[in-house]
């Protein structure tokens, strides 16, 4: 290999290293390491930069905005309550995630499928007591898996399909040809995660626990009429699973029930008395069926998609002090409304109207945006800041969402549109059916992961025009020494090695020449070596930058480098035997 070839593997290495050591954030690296091969003129800036107009790439960002009308509407938590249910355990949570989620990736990009329910499962785990970082590198394997079922399920299974008619003038294969090895895959895979995910899976995110020392809010909510609650029990509802938070009583025609039991039935108009942290106060506002219970929040000056959260420390020249919330006028003097009140974690029984207010009350209110700016610096609070993600969802257009998302997959599955065709057409009917605003949607981009993809994308393109990868690849392929096994084997270990290193799609197109050139060497059939390519391209499980869904969960499940390559690499051994294995049985040499 020449200079460059060395050169562009230290870099490579050299960015696997940090990307290793915790505290370095993945788009800096990669950039950094982009950077450096511009510089030193192994890549041209069209080469450097053509990641950013890469299709893949582009989905990704779009999703985010087809993800942000779901959200905001409320779709995604309609997603998880009717796919996910309630698990009675890890293990079962893992594959209530994986089973879904690989099916729905066998039909289609598994892209879109990972970017719907990362959110969704954000929301499920919190409400589950569960550590997203035991579900999120779950869920983009098992969409990795879920892929190798059909020709459709991943990009890359068309690309090598198309340059083996290409190629060999072979026939194409059939929708559900490789379904023979894709599905005990799929089966391997999930139970692998499954049961061993105990070990080889860090907890990073702990689940919430203890909440001793963090204020504690009392609010009320009230249960609208015919809202989908009603006849519920309090379990059943999602009111019992919220962390760190406490259902005090219930306020049925004017009597209390107290020590509320969760197969209690919710009723029209009954008035729930909450306890708890505010980021369980905040997931209270979005169930549908339930209001604050005080009526000022209908009274306010501004439309509901613009009002927010806000916390608001009260001061002790506040004129508010001394005097209950009904007694203080505060939506007349503030055109905001007080939901719930804090004071220093001590638990208060009164209903909201008659909590009498002390100095340092932590109030939170349902306000304009611009409250903020306009309380900031008054004498009459301490503190006032607003709480992101607080947002009151529009339930009425959950339907909306829902049916766009629908459209979104028919049109893919069907073969109308392109899966950028349609997730552009999907965000722009968000938008404009007012399911997601345009600010909220640039806000709903995750600029880090489509640095990280595009960055990957340069640095796949100077591996292969440096001959860096078809170098070791061909090593690895001489050591074949003309048995065909022993040559599927290291074709896999090539495919799967380029592919951790560089991109799945790149890796396919790298080995399938080295393939037919062994194959032709050894006088077999060129269709067990392209089946292997289309597994293990991907089979990316080892790191975080060779799949794109595994760059998503990365920053969502709070995950460092080593943690993919400690459960990925026994999981990759495992899918290079079952592959090289039963490929041949299937597809004879």
């Amino acid at each position: 290999m020449a200079w460059d070839a060395w050169f562009t593997l230290a870099v490579v290495l050299l960015s696997f290293g940090l990307l290793a050591y915790k505290g370095h954030a993945p788009d800096v690296i990669l950039l950094g390491a982009l950077t450096t091969l511009l510089v030193s003129g192994i890549l041209t800036p069209q080469q450097a930069l053509a990641g950013l107009a890469n299709e893949g790439m582009v989905t990704v960002g779009v999703l985010y905005v087809v993800v942000s009308g779901l959200r905001e509407t409320g779709g995604i938590a309609w997603i998880a309550q009717h796919l996910l249910g309630r698990p009675k355990s890890l293990p079962q949570a893992q594959l209530k995630v994986m089973a879904p989620v690989a099916t729905l990736s066998a039909f289609l990009n598994n892209t879109p499928v990972v970017a719907i329910f990362i959110p969704a499962i954000r929301d499920w785990a919190k409400r589950n007591r569960l550590s997203v970082s035991k579900l999120m590198i779950p869920l983009s394997y098992a969409a990795i898996a879920g892929g190798t079922c059909t020709l459709i399920g991943t990009s890359t299974n068309l690309v090598v399909n198309g340059l083996l008619i290409e190629e060999t003038g072979l026939p194409s294969l059939s929708m559900f040809e490789l379904s023979w090895i894709g599905i005990p895959l799929v089966i391997m895979v999930i139970l692998f995660v499954v049961l061993t995910s105990k070990w080889l899976l860090v907890e990073r995110v702990p689940v919430i626990g203890q909440f001793a020392d963090v204020r504690e809010y009392t609010v009320e909510m009230v249960v609208e009429a015919n809202s989908p609650l009603v006849g519920k029990s309090i379990e059943d509802a999602g009111l019992r699973q919220l962390p760190g938070l406490y259902l005090v009583e219930i306020e049925r025609n004017g009597q209390p029930i107290t020590a509320v039991s969760p197969h209690e039935r919710l009723q029209n108009d009954d008035r729930l008395v909450f306890a708890g942290i505010v980021d369980s106060v905040i997931d209270l506002q979005k169930i549908r069926g339930l209001k604050p219970a005080t009526n000022q929040v209908f009274k306010l000056d501004s439309p509901d998609e613009e009002r927010t959260l806000v916390e608001a420390v009260l001061s002790d020249s506040s004129p508010l002090i001394g005097k209950s919330v009904r007694e203080g006028q505060f939506r007349t003097r503030y055109n905001a409304a007080i939901i719930a009140v804090a004071r220093n974690g001590k638990k208060i029984r009164e209903k909201i109207g008659d909590i009498v207010l002390h100095p340092g009350d932590t109030l939170l209110l349902v306000s304009h945006p611009r409250f903020v700016d306009q309380q900031r610096n008054s004498r009459d609070f301490f503190l006032v800041s607003r709480l992101d993600d607080s947002r009151p969802p529009r339930h009425e257009r959950a339907s909306i969402a829902v049916a766009i998302l629908c459209f979104m997959v028919i049109s893919v599955v069907s073969g109308w549109l392109s899966i950028l065709e349609a997730a552009l057409l999907a965000a722009g009917a968000m938008i404009i059916s007012r399911c997601t605003s345009a600010s909220i949607a640039r806000n709903a981009v995750d600029w880090q992961v489509l640095m990280v993809i595009a960055a990957s994308f340069g640095i796949g393109t100077a591996l292969q025009t440096t001959g860096a990868a078809g170098g070791v690849a061909d090593t690895l392929v001489s050591l074949a020494n003309g048995v065909p096994w022993l040559a599927l084997a290291l074709i896999f270990i090539a495919t799967a090695l380029f592919s951790a290193l560089a991109t799945n799609n790149a890796a396919a197109v790298l080995m399938f020449p080295i393939a037919l050139l062994t194959a032709r060497h050894l006088e077999v059939s060129i269709l067990p070596f392209a089946i292997t390519i289309m597994i293990a391209a991907s089979a990316s499980f080892a790191t975080p930058i060779g799949y794109q869904t595994n760059l998503m969960v990365f920053g969502a499940g709070g995950y460092r480098f080593s943690d993919y390559l400690r459960i990925g690499i026994p999981l990759t051994v495992l899918v290079a035997l079952l592959t090289t294995v039963l490929v041949p049985l299937v597809w004879p040499f």
